[in-house]
């Protein structure tokens, strides 16, 4: 075995110690080798790490309206339409961090709107972290540390399928070789259990509660906190005396943790329960170490997020339209842009996963994407480009929005970034 070009041991074709980029926490103990007709994960994968490294990707040519042209035409074309654009919307954003930066300086170049197309579910915790703040952890934090797991609504098995694994169900911890054992909450409706398991693990308790009614049971664990009794015996649909138990395991950790994804909160007004959720964890730290874990980051949202906001002091929902920077979180909602066609020409951009597709519109499309992502109608414009970490190097921010870790090139592909092809736009324009 030699070391590789990008700090990881390996071969030519053999790679040990891969980041993941194909969800938010971005596993980076990922062994992959080649295989006669693409890439095999070895060690250490997952149904989303097996299903994007050993995805085939089909040959795929720039496009205008369906015709295959050069790659210089395609671009020629996609800055001829946003010359003409009245209010483009630059969406999708499922890219690298060099991939953002480039569509925020070709938006500013185009006065444009950028919005991430999975942005509803981020501002359930936007909108908390902008109108009152919250106390939060970090995966290795959470990993060396906690002794107390809440998961909320949340079905971490589907979505960070490795979670349980390499966060709660460790063995060893940074501090001690035989930690303590945990205990896990799982509160929520058919959350699976099935990978809370091992020696690290001493008790897993399951409180089945309607999402929606979630906040419920948290404003009942603030109130109790305080030394006010909730009425009535039903609180969410739970027993009082599970969730005075409830309080009492919150009082006894010695570092608790509550983690959810916005995305599975999909229910009207679903930021109050995530604030909910924040003030409770502020105010047990007054007698316990607590914290929350906000997870998600599908198709790089939580890198979206973090570029907007580090170049324009804003979290998405930007516009450029005026000739400086306009922030609406109502307005500039790219979900509620394309329904009400405030746009007139909407650049997708798709680098991760097929099936992260644009919305059916009649709107133009400028499609920037993978191989083999389906649009329902012909794009103005396609080109196909990398995958950050397959295909090319780059870098993306960890769920937790602590870390930004470099991706590898692992396969030879002559497709281009998204960051270049999105920058010879710009140049274009």
């Amino acid at each position: 075995m030699t070391q590789d070009a990008h700090g990881g041991s390996g071969s030519r074709n053999h790679y040990e110690n891969v980041p993941c980029p194909f969800c938010g926490i971005l596993c980076d103990d990922i062994e992959i080798g080649p295989t006669a007709d693409g890439l095999k994960v070895l060690k250490n994968g997952c149904a989303k790490s097996i299903s994007g490294f050993e995805r085939r990707v089909p040959a795929a040519s720039p496009q205008i309206a369906g015709r295959d042209v050069p790659l210089a035409e395609a671009i020629r074309e996609a800055a001829r339409l946003l010359k003409a654009s009245r209010l483009p919307l630059f969406t999708g954003l499922g890219t690298d961090v060099a991939g953002m930066q480039a569509v925020l300086a070709a938006a500013d170049k185009a006065g444009g709107v950028v919005d991430h197309a999975l942005s509803d579910s981020s501002y359930r915790n936007y909108r908390v972290l902008q109108s009152s703040g919250w106390v939060m952890t970090t995966l290795t934090e959470a990993r060396n540390r906690a002794d107390l797991f809440i998961i909320v609504a949340t079905d971490l098995t589907k979505l960070h399928p490795r979670f349980f694994e390499r966060i709660v169900c460790n063995d060893k911890s940074m501090f001690s070789d035989v930690p303590p054992k945990r205990t896990v909450v799982l509160l929520g409706d058919g959350l699976d259990a099935s990978a809370v398991a091992g020696a690290r693990i001493g008790e897993v308790v399951t409180l089945p509660v309607k999402a929606d009614r979630i906040g419920e049971v948290i404003d009942a664990l603030r109130a109790m906190s305080k030394g006010f009794t909730p009425s009535g015996d039903d609180i969410g649909g739970l027993t009082r005396a599970s969730v005075e138990d409830l309080l009492a395991r919150c009082k006894a950790a010695n570092y608790g943790v509550i983690a959810w994804s916005p995305s599975s909160l999909a229910f009207p007004s679903a930021d109050l329960t995530v604030q909910a959720i924040c003030e409770f964890v502020k105010e047990i730290n007054a007698t316990s170490r607590f914290a929350g874990l906000p997870l998600g980051g599908s198709e790089a949202s939580t890198t979206a997020g973090a570029v907007c906001a580090w170049q324009t002091g804003f979290p998405l929902r930007v516009s450029f339209a005026s000739g400086k920077i306009q922030y609406d979180v109502d307005r500039y909602a790219a979900s509620s842009m394309v329904t009400s066609k405030e746009s007139d020409l909407i650049i997708w951009i798709a680098t991760f996963a097929a099936d992260f597709t644009p919305p059916d519109t009649d709107t133009p499309l400028i499609l920037i994407a993978t191989p083999g992502v389906k649009t329902a109608r012909t794009p103005a414009v396609s080109i196909p480009v990398g995958t950050p970490g397959v295909d090319h190097t780059g870098s993306v921010m960890r769920v937790d929005s602590s870390v930004t870790l470099p991706l590898r090139k692992v396969r030879q592909s002559s497709l281009p970034s998204a960051a270049d092809v999105v920058a010879q736009i710009e140049a274009a324009l």
